[in-house]
């Protein structure tokens, strides 16, 4: 079986329907222990200092693992991927476009996953078959989630890793299905450990992965990652077919509709505040205006560039803020 890189999510039941291996360009770049090589792959052949890492990454990800093919999403998604699109192409990679639609109407999303099926000669019969079998794969995420929430028993960075490997499988969905089973299993033996301070993580996955490790020594814990989340679909089981799925799947669309599901999350989760990290040089840095007015509670953004470690200045400022949420609380209790 082919491998296809992938740019973002998009409707990976297409892609194993029609026999080809998804592997989420994103996940190779930033799980690297050579994620630096990417970005310097990307600059050498011309990409600016100042676009965003995470292109540059997904670009030197993809010529370094020799992937001959990718879908690219060319809306609904980072606003720099057509230019992405456009270089590797001129470098002799095979594409293969998707988009989310702007109008977010039903109809408009059923068109666009039937170009998709039809670009992948697959029908919707092959293509439903496929997600009710990874749908039974989505139940465990959910059961993962419930862990981390509501019993204290996964790490915020479990989830988050967990999650985001929605977005392809990592390769071989049985195994995967497999992995997942056993590790809640191992995870439902272990004892809660309850943190002061209950965060909610909001934006697209860090570059940063220690954030989560640095939060607990300050006794808080993420317990609701809002994209990553979406990457395993927690709705996908209510919904009628894949048209449905990926209408209600909240990040490609317009932002009233993503701050309805986190204003649930914040709720259910009984979260005290909110970290939303940004990528520099991303638009999606804009949001945050609206999401501080919209979203009643504390709410710290910070931002990340090339590094996979959190810098000083952004480790005070983390630290400051959960201090100030830990006394409020105290106040409030």
């Amino acid at each position: 079986m082919e491998k296809i890189g992938l740019t973002t999510t998009v409707p990976v039941e297409v892609i194993i329907a029609a026999s080809y291996i998804p592997v989420d360009l994103n996940n190779i770049f930033v799980m690297s222990k050579d994620y630096k090589e990417y970005i310097d792959i990307a600059e050498r052949d011309g990409f600016p200092k100042s676009m965003c890492a995470w292109i540059k990454g997904l670009y030197g990800a993809c010529l370094k693992n020799n992937i001959k093919k990718i879908v690219g999403v060319m809306e609904g998604d980072c606003s720099n991927t057509k230019v992405l699109i456009e270089v590797l192409k001129s470098k002799g990679i095979e594409v293969y476009p998707f988009s989310f639609p702007h109008t977010h109407k039903e109809e408009d999303v059923k068109i666009e996953i039937d170009k998709f099926m039809n670009l992948f000669k697959v029908n919707l019969n092959q293509v439903e078959n496929v997600r009710k079998r990874l749908n039974k794969i989505r139940i465990l995420a959910k059961e993962l989630d419930y862990l981390t929430y509501g019993e204290s028993k996964v790490t915020g960075f479990e989830n988050h890793v967990h999650q985001v490997s929605f977005s392809d499988f990592n390769g071989d969905f049985n195994k995967f299905h497999n992995d997942l089973k056993d590790k809640i299993e191992k995870i439902k033996k272990r004892k809660s450990v309850i943190k002061k301070v209950r965060l909610g993580y909001i934006g697209v996955p860090p570059m940063t992965g220690d954030i989560y490790e640095f939060v607990e020594k300050l006794d808080s814990s993420f317990v609701y990652n809002e994209v990553q989340r979406e990457f395993a679909f927690p709705r996908a089981n209510e919904a009628l077919d894949i048209y449905s799925q990926y209408y209600n799947y909240t990040y490609p669309y317009d932002i009233d509709f993503r701050i309805k599901d986190i204003k649930r999350q914040i709720k259910e989760r009984k979260l005290d505040a909110i970290i939303h990290y940004t990528q520099a040089f991303c638009h999606r840095a804009v949001d945050h205006i609206i999401l501080k007015e919209r979203l009643n509670i504390p709410i710290l953004n910070i931002e990340g560039d090339k590094n996979n470690r959190l810098d000083a200045r952004t480790k005070l400022r983390l630290e400051a803020f959960i201090d100030m949420v830990g006394d409020l609380k105290k106040v409030k209790n």
